[in-house]
């Protein structure tokens, strides 16, 4: 799932993630080896090897250098913490970072995070696609983003034409999440103002993306979220002001008679369920599917539950249920240029 806590890398301890991510063991701080000719101060949030992150992130403070030739430097303005992210510091996500010294330390060291946005502070005299102040974000993952300073050449970044009117937390949480609930909706089935798609991880990133670009299309959801004994009623009002036509627990969609609901709210079945968004996995997933209409498409792009998607044989046979796969990392590679 692509559920994202934006968080703002000006504080001098790169934000509250190693709060966040234990509230009992702070990140060990490495080795500090500052360059005689650095001059700029930076700190990262780094790991020496896979694990737990409370476990094996640490603080690591270093130097950059003035840039020169075709270098800029980057100061981070907001990193949002993905699933993904945590999954990539435990060695089980397929993206793998890079460790590398490059930061002066001594050991190789990886850089938490994939997405960002920073402001370019300085830059070398063979830099010509970018200016100071410039706004950008990372063509591609594992650039490692929570950190507080960077430097690299212009080919891997995006420049933001115009950020009027845009927060930082809104431009470093947009290549993900969005840009998957995007292709999903536009990739797989072609919707029409009207049509409805279900959806569980509602309150996800990606959940509150596709809410939103529904709404502005004439879309229509069906959106499910755990159930909660606090704050269902705030939530669902938050989903509702997003724009989701209907908000359901989990709970609510396992119950019998939850298909016979569904018809109801879909003009008597006339009105078509085309798309299915999945980032739980489980039996939930073949709760969804059974109230997709004829040659929908269920598209998974998550497994926050880490059971899996049991594909009911019925669904394959008579209505020709479509289960496809979906990540925006494999999309991106494949489509560099769209990503602008």
């Amino acid at each position: 799932m692509a559920t994202s806590r934006a968080i703002s890398l000006s504080h001098p301890l790169l934000l509250s993630c190693p709060a966040r991510l234990s509230q009992t063991h702070l990140p060990r701080t490495s080795t500090r080896l500052i360059s005689v000719y650095g001059y700029e101060q930076a700190k990262a949030l780094t790991f020496p090897d896979y694990g737990e992150p409370k476990d094996v992130l640490r603080l690591h403070s270093h130097s950059i250098s003035t840039p020169h030739s075709n270098l800029l430097t980057l100061k981070f303005l907001a990193s949002p913490i993905n699933p993904a992210d945590i999954n990539q510091i435990q060695g089980v996500y397929p993206s793998k970072p890079t460790f590398t010294t490059t930061l002066g330390s001594a050991e190789p060291l990886a850089i938490g995070g994939n997405e960002g946005v920073a402001e370019v502070i300085a830059l070398g005299s063979g830099v010509k696609g970018l200016k100071k102040c410039d706004w950008v974000i990372q063509r591609a993952p594992g650039f490692g983003t929570w950190r507080t300073h960077a430097q690299t050449t212009e080919e891997g970044l995006l420049r933001i034409e115009d950020k009027s009117g845009l927060s930082a937390v809104q431009v470093g949480t947009v290549s993900v999440n969005p840009c998957t609930a995007y292709r999903m909706l536009v990739d797989f089935v072609k919707l029409k103002p009207g049509d409805w798609f279900i959806q569980n991880g509602a309150n996800s990133g990606v959940g509150r993306a596709a809410i939103q670009l529904a709404k502005l299309w004439g879309y229509k959801s069906i959106n499910i979220v755990r159930k909660r004994e606090e704050g269902m009623d705030a939530l669902r009002s938050d989903l509702e002001g997003l724009g989701a036509d209907v908000v359901v627990t989990d709970e609510e969609v396992m119950e019998r008679g939850f298909s016979d609901k569904i018809k109801e709210i879909t003009n008597g079945g006339r009105d078509e369920v085309k798309l299915g968004l999945n980032c739980v996995g489980g039996k939930l997933v073949n709760a969804m599917a059974k109230v997709l209409s004829p040659h929908a498409h269920m598209v998974t792009y998550g497994a926050m539950s880490k059971q899996p998607v049991t594909l009911p044989t019925p669904l394959l046979i008579f209505k020709n249920i479509s289960f496809d796969g979906f990540w925006v990392s494999k999309w991106s590679d494949r489509n560099p240029d769209e990503k602008k």
